[in-house]
């Protein structure tokens, strides 16, 4: 059943762990793991108010400590609160610089953590990577949708490659992820939730670029776009 109840109350959860990480940013006291509190206590609300049945497959392969750079299908907005819910460690994501425009949420996801890329300016979209790096080297988990937007129809579309170059220049390894069955809580285009979903998600072996040049990226791209393939 579509609600625009469960809408409103997602609305307001987004905002209150947007204020006052807003708030510690003025007093100076923001901190990776006050963050991370915030982000899983929102990512479980949401999913929660949603009722959203979650099964999560094969996390071992996330390691116990190992930094890693995941990328996944993408299909909903519900991957976001999905992933950070089933990553056992401290992640933040790459995204489109849109959503950093929002009034207090944007603020909060800069000063949390995320990475915001401009896909239109290649100057900005360098300094993104270059953040994202920054991020890595600080033991900091980075997730990307290498299809770079929400998929309109669940098919798996092409990839960018962006996040392999980052890849490459950091010589970490890849985590591929597939996600089920959001699309059914909220689609691509929808504004309703939707209360009752059944969703997965599963980890695949990592892997490691180091066998890819600069020469082999578009192959370390197929490797890595036939591992989420398979899973889906």
């Amino acid at each position: 059943m579509a609600s625009l109840l469960i809408s409103l109350a997602g609305a307001f959860e987004t905002f209150a762990i947007s204020a006052p990480t807003v708030v510690d940013s003025i007093l100076g006291r923001v901190t990776v793991e006050r963050c991370d509190a915030r982000l899983k206590s929102w990512a479980k609300k949401l999913l929660d108010q949603a009722r959203v049945t979650r099964t999560v497959r094969n996390v071992e392969h996330a390691g116990a400590s190992e930094v890693f750079i995941l990328m996944s299908n993408h299909r909903s907005l519900y991957d976001v609160p999905l992933l950070i819910e089933s990553f056992p460690r401290t992640l933040r994501m790459v995204t489109k610089s849109e959503l950093f425009r929002v009034p207090i949420w944007g603020s909060a996801m800069r000063e949390s953590g995320f990475i915001e890329i401009d896909r239109n300016n290649k100057k900005r979209a360098s300094e993104g990577i270059e953040v994202a790096k920054d991020r890595l080297k600080q033991g900091i988990n980075v997730w990307i949708a290498p299809e770079g937007t929400r998929s309109r129809t669940g098919e798996l579309g092409k990839f960018k490659m962006g996040g392999f170059r980052l890849a490459l220049a950091t010589g970490l390894r890849i985590l591929p992820v597939a996600i089920r069955g959001t699309e059914n809580v909220l689609p691509a285009d929808g504004v309703l939730v939707h209360r009752g979903a059944s969703v997965e998600i599963e980890f695949a072996p990592p892997i490691d670029p180091a066998a890819f040049g600069s020469g082999s990226r578009n192959d370390l791209m197929l490797l890595v776009r036939d591992a989420i393939a398979a899973m889906l």
